[in-house]
């Protein structure tokens, strides 16, 4: 049963059978403590400073808010005291590596994506053909509208939303972990002073079957591009193949990683989403036996089906940015 079930979703090969190194690093310097230590002005203005002057195009990326939640962590080799400063520096500047190989060059492969500036010849122009070749299928990805941001939860933080069966059986990878980073950087930049992380719920109950190498790169990115960026993914309803999935996958992740990932059935969906969303059972989405369309806003053919990108990704920010503008905590 296990085989031929785990032969239907991954073929030949497993996340098990993978190279489980991918998060040993993280794994070696978990701590388990939701202990944290103050961080003066002074002292994030030094890591600032630092990181500005070896990533001078990219470092605005990381809020001061940001710096000082993983500054003010307990230190893996003695949770009594708070990282040294040296520490924090380095592993902030290891995301920053990270984001310059896989991050940075997407915001300029978007604008390669025909009819999204202001030169709608742009595409022609560029000398890197096989950059451009990556632009149509960033495009195509996003036309899926498998992964959008909509909506606030009650703590003002974005919520990412991933529909699976909107999602293809073979699909690009690249392209889609390229989508799904161009995003989280879009959702990133628009958080408001105070919040530093998001949510994601993901309506996991259809096929297609999660593509191994994608779930694979995607917990990657989490670890090493989006360190405590992610407040909690609520996978929604669970199917069987998806509790297969997470059972193979949850003991490869850093345990702190692992408890934020949480599986409900369809009996608490409607509870545990009031719970969260900003505006309660008000928010939960058609798609999951709510009242509130997305599908207005993100149709399955797309926004513009005359454009090369039909995903609506514009106005998904511009949407995002009022509902920010908006925001009004909820006691």
């Amino acid at each position: 049963m296990f085989q031929s079930m785990s032969d239907a979703v991954f073929g030949t090969s497993t996340p098990a059978t993978t190279d489980s190194k991918e998060f040993d690093d993280a794994k070696a310097e978990e701590v388990d403590s939701d202990l944290t230590f103050d961080v003066s002005a002074e002292e994030v203005s030094l890591i600032r400073a630092d990181i500005a002057s070896a990533y001078p195009e990219d470092y605005t990326f990381l809020s001061n808010d940001y710096i000082s939640s993983v500054a003010s962590k307990p230190y893996s080799k003695d949770p009594t005291k708070r990282r040294p400063i040296e520490y924090t520096t380095s592993k902030l500047k290891d995301l920053m590596k990270w984001r310059e190989e896989n991050a940075v060059h997407l915001q300029e492969m978007y604008k390669l994506i025909p009819g999204e500036t202001t030169n709608d010849s742009a595409t022609d122009d560029v000398e890197n053909a096989e950059l451009a070749t990556k632009a149509q299928a960033l495009a195509t990805s996003l036309n899926y509208a498998s992964m959008y941001w909509h909506g606030l939860d009650k703590k003002g933080r974005p919520v990412l939303w991933i529909r699976t069966n909107r999602m293809p059986w073979y699909p690009d990878v690249e392209a889609q972990v390229n989508a799904l980073i161009l995003l989280a950087d879009a959702g990133i930049k628009l958080m408001p002073e105070g919040i530093t992380d998001f949510v994601v719920v993901s309506d996991s109950n259809s096929p297609p079957p999660p593509n191994p190498q994608f779930m694979m790169n995607l917990l990657s990115a989490l670890v090493k591009g989006y360190p405590d960026r992610l407040y909690e993914l609520i996978s929604c309803p669970v199917g069987s193949i998806i509790q297969f999935v997470m059972k193979l996958l949850l003991p490869l992740m850093p345990s702190r990683l692992a408890s934020k990932i949480i599986l409900i059935g369809e009996e608490e969906t409607k509870e545990k989403l009031s719970s969260y969303l900003l505006n309660g059972k008000d928010d939960i989405p058609t798609f999951l036996n709510g009242t509130a369309d997305h599908d207005l806003y993100y149709p399955k053919d797309g926004a513009f089906p005359d454009k090369t990108l039909t995903f609506d990704y514009k106005g998904m920010i511009e949407r995002l940015e009022v509902s920010i503008k908006e925001y009004k905590p909820v006691n």
